[in-house]
């Protein structure tokens, strides 16, 4: 089950201080002595920290993630409704949802807040962090992060389906689903009662989104010019199909929560103020498994290849399926087999 750790306070890159901090998160096996064997998963844009929710085929004994011998952590990012801080928790200045007053939080700001949390759980150091589309870039800026005597604080890593900046792209295709939010007269600059939100523009949006995440030869294949006619108005499958998808995360996210977190993929970029973006990538020394999706139009293969030619101890694998980005969270065993194998031959980076 979740558990939820508070800090007292803390301060965004933009100056924002906010204070009784919720971070919830859930774990699996037991930390050892040393505190490092600490695996810590990343999840993506709607994800929960319930693993088993949406990586259930690569945990267990003898997974990529073993309980039995790892210490597997997952945080729910700040912007999510599963727990963390977001529009939808108690602002203790006022006590009431922090709603449209939410600050953005970056990419950044999210390890941040996380290293926190590791910390009072105990963890010394991370043997490995995996992750996802945004759980990716949590990943690559993870491998920032130093332990007090100078040595990564992240042994190992693991990103999968995504690049080390968010690309014009990916920028646009959140954007053209925020604007579906923001065109729902329910929206109402996001201010909003919690009992009226802006679910048109919600689903919508997620239909764009789901538009993304696979490919013309998956739609092609699974859906044709099929139509439903036991439905009402005879919609073609692949109609059903996305107005589903739509109805369901209606049921289950927030639509300010939806626009932050998107924003704050936005902000995902490695070399920011931190010098040139090959330079800053071939500053990261972790071994680093790159996975990339050959079907993927969202996170195209060549930002994986990018990443690989760029980082000094990269390996890239490519999953090869027609499921388009969301091969990730389809093709388990697959992906399983690459990190398990991966992580029986890497040398970790000292500690």
């Amino acid at each position: 089950m979740p558990q939820t750790v508070r800090i007292s306070t803390f301060t965004l890159e933009s100056g924002t201080t906010l204070r009784e901090v919720p971070v919830a998160y859930q774990t699996w096996g037991t930390l050892n002595a040393a505190g490092d064997n600490a695996v810590l998963v990343c999840h993506a844009l709607t994800g929960r920290p319930d693993v088993t929710d949406w990586w259930d085929g690569l945990l267990g004994p003898n997974r990529a993630l073993n309980p039995t011998e790892d210490f597997v952590v997952c945080l729910n990012v700040p912007g999510s409704p599963y727990g963390s801080v977001s529009p939808v928790t108690r602002n203790p200045a006022t006590d009431n949802p922090y709603g449209a007053d939410f600050p953005a939080f970056s990419i950044r700001d999210t390890v941040a807040l996380h290293r926190r949390v590791l910390d009072k759980l105990g963890v010394q150091q991370v043997a490995c962090a995996i992750g996802g589309s945004m759980g990716g870039m949590q990943v690559l800026e993870w491998a920032f992060e130093t332990t007090a005597g100078g040595a990564p604080f992240v042994r190992a890593l693991v990103p999968v389906a995504v690049g080390g900046r968010h690309t014009a792209w990916q920028i646009g295709w959140g954007e053209t689903q925020r604007q579906a939010i923001y065109a729902d007269p329910k929206w109402r600059d996001g201010r909003y009662p919690p009992d009226d939100p802006p679910t048109q523009g919600l689903a919508t949006a997620r239909m764009m989104a789901m538009v993304s995440y696979r490919s013309h030869a998956s739609f092609d294949g699974r859906f044709g010019r099929d139509v439903m006619p036991e439905k009402e108005g005879m919609p073609y499958a692949v109609e059903s199909y996305l107005r589903h998808h739509g109805e369901k995360l209606v049921g289950r996210f927030d639509p300010n929560c939806y626009v932050h977190l998107t924003q704050q993929m936005d902000t995902h970029d490695v070399a920011r103020d931190r010098g040139d973006y090959e330079a800053v990538l071939s500053t990261i020394e972790q071994p680093t498994l790159v996975v990339g999706i050959d079907s993927d139009v969202l996170y195209p293969l060549s930002e994986q290849r990018e990443l690989a030619t760029h980082l000094p101890r990269a390996t890239l694998d490519v999953l090869s399926a027609p499921h388009g980005h969301d091969t990730f969270l389809i093709e388990l065993d697959a992906l399983n087999d690459l990190v398990s194998t991966w992580r029986t031959t890497v040398q970790p980076v000292a500690t």
